[in-house]
């Protein structure tokens, strides 16, 4: 069951789970993911961003890949032994979907509370400031803080008639 939030808030979820990309450490609500698998070949969907690397099927549903390091136009690396898909969920336009995520490698994982994470700045930079839910730091390190709402919309993905399957 996923908790409701407005844009710019995260969830009410005080733990979180953070990864690496492109040598900078990103967090996602721990209540949004659903698993982390080691990285496999996927099906290719054609006509679809390069940022997308296609689908998997996890336990029946059709599942979406995209590539975080391609998302957010970072340099491209080969994946390795610590890639990972972090597979979460994300809320589009009043739907629960479920997303695949590629990234570098699991970081850590994180009790955080409400009072720790810091609006961003205004700056331009790569990343849309919409995909940003905030900055926490923690022991010294600074986290990136997802809104996985805004970073997989259905009209970005252009996925909305393959997410999901029926038996």
């Amino acid at each position: 069951m996923a908790s409701e939030h407005t844009s710019g808030e995260l969830l009410s979820g005080e733990q979180y789970l953070s990864f690496m990309l492109d040598e900078e450490e990103y967090g996602v609500d721990i209540l949004r993911v659903q698993e982390v698998r080691g990285w496999t070949p996927v099906t290719r969907l054609p006509a679809s961003p390069s940022y997308i690397k296609g689908v998997l099927n996890l336990r029946g549903a059709i599942v979406p890949v995209v590539d975080l390091r391609e998302r957010f136009g970072f340099p491209t690396l080969p994946y390795g032994p610590t890639t990972v898909v972090v597979v979460v969920r994300a809320m589009q336009e009043d739907q629960e979907r479920v997303i695949g995520l590629v990234v570098d490698a699991v970081a850590e994982t994180y009790h955080i509370s409400a009072d720790q994470i810091r609006p961003v700045p205004r700056l331009d930079t790569a990343i849309r400031p919409d995909f940003i839910a905030g900055l926490a730091t923690v022991n010294e390190r600074m986290i990136v803080m997802l809104d996985l709402d805004h970073l997989l919309s259905a009209d970005e993905l252009a996925l909305d008639d393959v997410t999901t399957e029926d038996e």
